[in-house]
């Protein structure tokens, strides 16, 4: 009988062995007595960000009564963490039991390579054009302003709006969600947003919108103003505060401030209905952009570290990709690689991170904390 009792042995052996080698970024090691043994997986979701992002590590454990995260310390048993890792980190929960010790790693990887980060910006300025598509205005002969700024300059050609109707553009623009798909939408906004984060970080800001009918107007539409194409005049930062309130000018006032020199640092330009496409033609939009875009970039503070962001709210109504469809973005600037076209999928809420990122503002809002940086266009 010696040799089934070696031979039984043996057996368990092969078995213990098994669990102790297994692969996967996890490891078991047997407990003795009889006690059950304990196990541990750890995920990261997403398991590639930006710099600045954050990603959601989830873990759950059996028969542990104490588990540990490298970089977070003791945690539960199971649950979820954010973190926002500066490189690319591997994270390793160790889990403890009567039955022994399991661990389980997940690595977080920081996209985009070095100096594909974006630079500091002295002043950054969003320009937002309506309702055309992607193949409506590129290679368009009826706009070739805007065509020569996306030959010079940078050109994402995979870019796409988040939905239709106008206003949630706007809003993931602004808040990094939609907020509403209500284009007659009246409401007070208090969801996190831009000018919060403009505020909290010291930075002005202005909306220079066309057609406003007085400074701090925050009412409905005046007509070829319209209120759901200026974003701010909904939050209730802005709303309840008459100081920002001020911020909201009619575009009038951009000639003045770019001719003196007090351009803030962050600028909203908001073309009237019959200047940003909405109602009028696209040649009557690019001249528009010709006449009062011409000299922001001949201005010698944009030459400096200035930087222009042209896009388009949504696509027309029949193209649905990605919510809005695809739509033209531009960026210009001193500091971007010159005639650099993208191949990268971005929406609304990575020129929002690009916004925040180029004035050095941390803390993105909702989709603009996971939203891949636009980076490469520098």
């Amino acid at each position: 009988m010696g040799w089934i009792c070696r031979l039984r042995i043996a057996v368990v052996s092969l078995a213990l062995g098994a669990l102790v080698g297994c692969g996967g970024g996890a490891s078991i090691s047997p407990g003795t007595n009889g006690q059950s043994l304990v196990s541990v997986a750890l995920s990261a979701t997403p398991s590639t960000i930006s710099a600045g992002g954050a990603a959601v590590l989830s873990w759950t454990s059996s028969h542990a009564t104490s588990v540990t995260i490298s970089g977070l310390g003791p945690v539960g048993t199971s649950g979820t963490a954010t973190v926002n890792p500066t490189s690319t980190t591997t994270y390793t929960a160790s889990a403890t039991g009567a039955g022994g010790t399991a661990t389980s790693s997940a690595t977080v990887t920081i996209s985009g390579t070095p100096g594909n980060s974006v630079p500091l910006f002295g002043h950054v300025v969003l320009l937002v054009e309506e309702n055309h598509s992607y193949s409506e205005v590129i290679g368009n002969a009826s706009m070739p302003y805007l065509n020569g700024l996306a030959s010079q300059y940078g050109l994402a050609t995979q870019y796409f709006a988040d939905a239709h109707p106008s206003i949630p553009n706007y809003f993931m623009l602004t808040t990094g969600q939609p907020i509403t798909f209500d284009d007659s939408f009246n409401g007070t906004v208090s969801a996190d947003n831009l000018v919060r984060h403009l505020i909290t970080a010291g930075k002005t800001w202005k909306s220079y919108a066309e057609s406003l009918p007085a400074v701090g107007y925050t009412g409905g539409d005046s007509y070829p103003y319209l209120r759901r194409h200026n974003p701010f005049s909904y939050f209730s930062d802005v709303v309840n505060s008459s100081n920002q309130k001020n911020s909201l000018v009619p575009f009038t006032q951009f000639a003045a401030d770019l001719t003196n020199n007090q351009l803030p640092q962050f600028s909203l330009i908001v073309p009237n209905a019959l200047n940003d496409a909405h109602d009028g033609s696209l040649t009557q939009a690019d001249s528009w952009l010709k006449a009062n875009i011409a000299p922001l970039l001949a201005n010698p503070q944009f030459q400096k570290d200035g930087l222009l962001i042209i896009v388009f709210d949504e696509a027309a109504d029949t193209d649905f990709s990605h919510g809005g469809g695809q739509v033209p973005a531009v960026i210009i600037s001193p500091l971007a690689k010159r005639g650099y076209k993208s191949t990268e999928v971005y929406q609304h809420q990575s020129t929002l991170r690009l916004i925040m990122e180029g004035l050095g503002v941390s803390g993105y809002p909702a989709a603009a904390q996971v939203a891949p940086s636009m980076g490469e266009f520098f």
